[in-house]
């Protein structure tokens, strides 16, 4: 069996890490240098930089924080934001990524994805998907049951600024089918607010695609790690808030993690 992964995501704006609450509001919550080394010292399997504002300022990530945060690592590093082509995503390689995280640009221009797995390798691609509940019965879309109604849930773009109409479970299973590697999935009803993930959401994506999921948004806590991994399904959890404001170590949720079965690098 696979292990699952924990992985601190570090949310940049203007050089330094931030966090807020659905994607706004967002405060200080350190260096990207900085924090990246301590989480790969409490031991990280993997360490996420997304440049939040990029997107919805239709600028490039910034690189020299990027290079600068990929220096202090010697495990995985995904960098995302503002990534709009094939040269942006080689700048990123080269600037010391092992992946790349794309999400804007590959609903602009879902060919992309296609494109950069065939010269990249799948491996490197990462799709990030934000996605909103909507709560309506529409015939098209991936409606399901969930303990506040049924819903679906609605890709967003720009930063979870805009929304694009399109079903995310149809999405995934579409940027799969392009070549995608991995799926970073967030929740932008629960990002920040450490009210635990959207496990209908986490699951019904892990159980639509083969390819691993990574949940992303709401972790509060030990357990709603866990339930993101076994009730959710997801093949790793990400989480911000809980270790940039020191409430958890990556240890501490590790061993939580394992102490209930869960298979995770010690």
């Amino acid at each position: 069996m696979l292990a699952k992964r924990i992985i601190p995501c570090l949310d940049v704006d203007k050089g330094v890490v931030v966090k807020g609450v659905s994607f706004r509001n967002l405060r200080y919550a350190g260096d990207p240098p900085t924090l990246a080394a301590l989480y790969e010292e409490q031991g990280a399997d993997e360490i996420v930089f997304l440049d939040v504002t990029a997107s919805p300022e239709h600028r490039e990530t910034m690189v020299d924080i990027a290079k600068r945060t990929a220096e202090q690592l010697s495990i995985p590093f995904t960098i995302g934001g503002g990534i709009r082509n094939l040269e942006g995503i080689r700048r990123m390689l080269f600037s010391g990524a092992d992946k790349v995280s794309i999400n804007t640009a590959a609903v602009k221009n879902p060919k992309l994805i296609e494109e950069a797995s065939k010269v990249f390798g799948s491996q490197c691609i990462v799709v990030a998907i934000d996605a909103k509940r909507v709560y309506e019965e529409v015939e098209d879309k991936t409606v399901v049951e969930t303990k506040q109604g049924r819903c679906w849930w609605e890709v967003y773009i720009y930063g979870a600024r805009q929304p694009t109409g399109l079903d995310a479970v149809q999405w995934a299973k579409k940027v799969e089918e392009l070549g995608a590697g991995e799926i970073l999935l967030t929740s932008i009803d629960f990002d920040g607010t450490k009210a635990g993930y959207d496990i209908e959401l986490t699951r019904t994506v892990s159980e639509a695609v083969n390819i691993p999921v990574i949940a992303s948004g709401g972790a509060g806590g030990p357990e709603h790690i866990y339930r993101a991994l076994v009730d959710g399904k997801a093949d790793a959890a990400l989480a911000a808030s809980i270790f940039h404001f020191g409430e958890y170590t990556v240890m501490d949720i590790k061993k939580y993690l394992a102490e209930r079965g869960v298979v995770v690098r010690l």
